[in-house]
C-alpha cells in the first residue's frame, strides 16, 4: 500500500470528560534487557485505482507489561522478539487493506531502561513486531502518551517513522500535529484520528498543546472537517475512552459517539482503554466499536476478561461517490498465558474450552446493545 503520511490532529481545549479509570495496566517494572535485530518487514500492498470497496481490521490495546518482554526474550534465545507472540493474528491482520493498531505505551531508549506499570516505557523491538503482524498504522493518544514526557513521544515516534508505521495522536511540534493523517488505501484517501480521555493526571506541558489529543467532541469534528477539507474519503476516529475493566458502554461514550457520528465528516469510530470487550453498536446509521478489548498485555492480576479481545473488520463500499461500511464484523482474540504467551485469532484457532468460553464470552457482550440485529456478523458462527 502507497500511503501518504501526515501526523495526527492535537487540539487543546477542555477535554469530554468520559468516566474512566486512570490507573490500570498494572505490572511491576522490568530491567533493561539486549537488543535483537529487527525482523523483515511485512511488505507494502500494492496501490489500485478507483476500487469498488476496501476492508479495515482494527484492535485494541497493545499494551507492553514487563511479563510479554520476558517471553520475547525468551522467543528471541537472549534478543527481544514480539513476533512469536503476535503471529496468531497476522492473517488476519495483514489481509486487511488498512490495519490499524492502538500503540498505548511510549517507546524506551535502544536497550533500555524498560518500565511497566505506573509509568510505562516498553522495548522499541515491539515497532518491528507490529510492522512485520502487518499493520499500516497506529493510534498513539492514550491516558499512557505522557508517561515519559516529550521525549518519550519524540522516541516513539521517531521508532514508529523508522519501521514504517504510519501514527497519529501524538506528536513531535505543532506543525506535524496541524497536518491530517491520510492515508492511501489502494488509491482512496483515508484519514485516521487519536484522541484519548486524559493522561493520568500528567498535564500536557504549557506551549505545548499539540503533545498529545484529549478528547473534546468539538476538537474531534474540527479535526475530521479538516481531514475532509484535505481530501480525506474516509474518517475513522480510534477514541481512547470508557471504564478499565468495564464491559458496560458508558452514557458519556453513548453521548459522545452519538454528537460524532451525527457529522457526515466522521464515518466510523473504534475505541479501546476499558482492557475488556466492549459492545458495538450502529449510531446514526453508523458503526461504533466501543471497546476491542486487549490486543496484547500481561496484567499481574489476569482476569480472564483482560485475555479475551476483539478485532473489528469493516468492508467499506462506494455507492454513488459516497463510501460507506457495507459489511461489519467481529473476530474474538485470546491472550494464552500459556507457557508460552502467544494471542490466537478464535475464528481460525483449534477449539480448545478455553477458547470457546471465550468466544461465547465476547458475543454476548458485543451483541448486546443489538448490533446483530443491524447486521453485524462473526466469521464462522
Amino acid at each position: 500500500m502507497t500511503h501518504i503520511r501526515r501526523s495526527g490532529f492535537a487540539w487543546a481545549g477542555a477535554a469530554l470528560v468520559l468516566t474512566g479509570l486512570l490507573a490500570g495496566c498494572s505490572s511491576t517494572p522490568q530491567a533493561a534487557a539486549p537488543l535483537s535485530a529487527a525482523p523483515p518487514a511485512a511488505p507494502g500492498l500494492s496501490t489500485s485505482t478507483d476500487p469498488s470497496s476496501f476492508t479495515v481490521v482494527a484492535t485494541g490495546d497493545i499494551l507492553i507489561h514487563p511479563a510479554l518482554t520476558d517471553q520475547a526474550e525468551a522467543d528471541g534465545g537472549g534478543t527481544i522478539d514480539y513476533r512469536q507472540i503476535l503471529a496468531g493474528v497476522k492473517p488476519l491482520v495483514s489481509s486487511a487493506d488498512l490495519a490499524i493498531c492502538h500503540l498505548e505505551t511510549p517507546l524506551a531508549p535502544e536497550g533500555g531502561p524498560y518500565t511497566g506499570y505506573p509509568s510505562f516505557s516498553a522495548p522499541p523491538q515491539i515497532a518491528e513486531a507490529i510492522k512485520d503482524t502487518g499493520y499500516d498504522t497506529c493510534s498513539t493518544a492514550s491516558n499512557h502518551t505522557l508517561d515519559k514526557g516529550a521525549a518519550g513521544i519524540t522516541r516513539t515516534l521517531d521508532k514508529l517513522d523508522e519501521v514504517g508505521l504510519k501514527h497519529t495522536g501524538s506528536a513531535r511540534s505543532a506543525a506535524e500535529a496541524a497536518k491530517p493523517l491520510i492515508l492511501d488505501v489502494h488509491g482512496v484517501k483515508v484519514a485516521q484520528l487519536s484522541f484519548a480521555f486524559g493522561f493520568n493526571g500528567i498535564k500536557v506541558p504549557a506551549g505545548k498543546p499539540w503533545l498529545a489529543n484529549e478528547i473534546d467532541a468539538d476538537d474531534i469534528l474540527e479535526a475530521a472537517h479538516a481531514a475532509r477539507e484535505a481530501g480525506a474519503q474516509v474518517v475513522i476516529a480510534s477514541l481512547h475512552w470508557g471504564v478499565e475493566y468495564h464491559h458496560e458502554v458508558t452514557d458519556d461514550q453513548s453521548a459522545l459517539a452519538r454528537k460524532l457520528l451525527a457529522s457526515p465528516d466522521l464515518d466510523l469510530i473504534v475505541g479501546h482503554h476499558a482492557h475488556v470487550v466492549q459492545p458495538f453498536a450502529k449510531v446514526e446509521g453508523k458503526w461504533v466499536a466501543y471497546g476491542l478489548g486487549n490486543e496484547i498485555a500481561r496484567h499481574d492480576d489476569p482476569r480472564g476478561s483482560t485475555e479475551e479481545g476483539n478485532a473489528a473488520r469493516f468492508t467499506f463500499t462506494q455507492t454513488n461517490g459516497h463510501w460507506a461500511v457495507s459489511k461489519a464484523e467481529y473476530l474474538p482474540t485470546l491472550i494464552d498465558l500459556g507457557p508460552p504467551i502467544r494471542l490466537r485469532d478464535l475464528t481460525t484457532a483449534p477449539h480448545t474450552a478455553r477458547g470457546d468460553e471465550a468466544l461465547k464470552n465476547t458475543d454476548e457482550v458485543v451483541l448486546s446493545e443489538g448490533a446483530g440485529d443491524d447486521g453485524l456478523t462473526r466469521p464462522g458462527k
